[in-house]
């Protein structure tokens, strides 16, 4: 059997050696898209596995950890998202990829956090209202950065939203007595800690911020989770990559859902045992496909001007 084995940026070295891509949502959801498999392995978490099979229908999905969740996802209650969208009729729903399969049948757009800013302006320019779910976070940056209006669904990324503002700003002010310093943060974490940052971005962009930096540097801080850190070090030994505290000074920020891709697991899901993504049916995938395929079809034409 052709099986094709993804990964995520946030799970460890070793998994990431046995993928066959590694990237962030948006990349290995058009990966998945693209290449033609029997099987595809999935070492992320479920919603990542449940887009892959919502895209390829036709398709075995294999989740190596039944459990490796999303607290977006966990933290929002689908009756209580619906009234809320009933709210706003006459609003296009916009929703993070981090949501689950039921979460995208009721969306008009999917995006990730490296085509949200494009696709939300698309849709202001076009003179139509929004409304964002379900990250709190991103969605009150996108208000601050942008003047938007937008009411925006109230759950969180756990794990970015434990970087605190006040840790990240005495870290900051003592690294700045040996030289210069910047902040990178993922669109995830808390208003105070963006507001703050030098640059703010998707994990892929942020990885490429610190491949292409040549200014100087004495500290470069990433607020994010802590595996992207291996594969900016990978990149570039030469600048002193920090990831931004948590608490007290704490720098140890770890996704737990995604540590749960255990080499162990991923072996065996590459031979067909674990969590088959199978439950999804017809009606919710023709419902869940639509927009997921007007984020694709965006993206791929930003990446076609791009590369003219």
């Amino acid at each position: 059997m052709n099986t094709l084995t993804l990964a995520h940026y946030y799970t460890t070295l070793d998994v990431q050696a046995m993928a066959d891509y590694v990237g962030d949502s948006l990349e290995l959801a058009l990966i998945a898209q693209r290449e033609k498999a029997d099987r595809i392995v999935f070492a992320g978490v479920k919603f990542m596995a449940e887009t892959t099979k919502i895209i390829n229908p036709g398709t075995q999905v294999i989740l190596p950890d039944e459990t490796s969740t999303c607290s977006l996802v966990t933290q929002t209650d689908m009756d209580a998202l619906k009234q809320w969208r009933e709210q706003y009729s006459d609003h296009v729903h916009v929703s993070y990829i981090n949501s689950s399969a039921e979460h995208k049948t009721i969306s008009d757009w999917i995006v990730t956090s490296r085509n949200v800013d494009d696709i939300i302006a698309e849709l202001y320019a076009q003179g139509e209202k929004v409304i964002f779910s379900p990250d709190r976070n991103m969605g009150a940056y996108l208000n601050y950065q942008y003047g938007y209006d937008m009411p925006v669904w109230n759950a969180v990324c756990e794990v970015h939203d434990k970087f605190k503002d006040e840790q990240i700003t005495y870290m900051m002010d003592n690294a700045r007595a040996e030289g210069n310093v910047y902040l990178l943060a993922h669109p995830e974490s808390p208003l105070p800690v963006l507001k703050q940052a030098d640059f703010v971005g998707s994990t892929k962009q942020m990885l490429d911020w610190v491949k292409d930096f040549n200014g100087e540097a004495h500290t470069v801080f990433i607020a994010t989770e802590e595996g992207l850190l291996h594969n900016m070090r990978q990149l570039r030994a030469d600048i002193n990559l920090q990831l931004a505290p948590i608490y007290s000074g704490c720098q140890c920020n770890a996704c737990p859902y995604m540590k749960r891709n255990t080499v162990e697991l991923v072996k065996k899901a590459q031979q067909g045992i674990g969590f088959e993504i199978n439950y999804l049916d017809e009606d919710t995938i023709s419902k869940a496909v639509k927009p997921i395929k007007r984020m694709l079809a965006f993206s791929k034409k930003q990446m076609e001007k791009n590369v003219t």
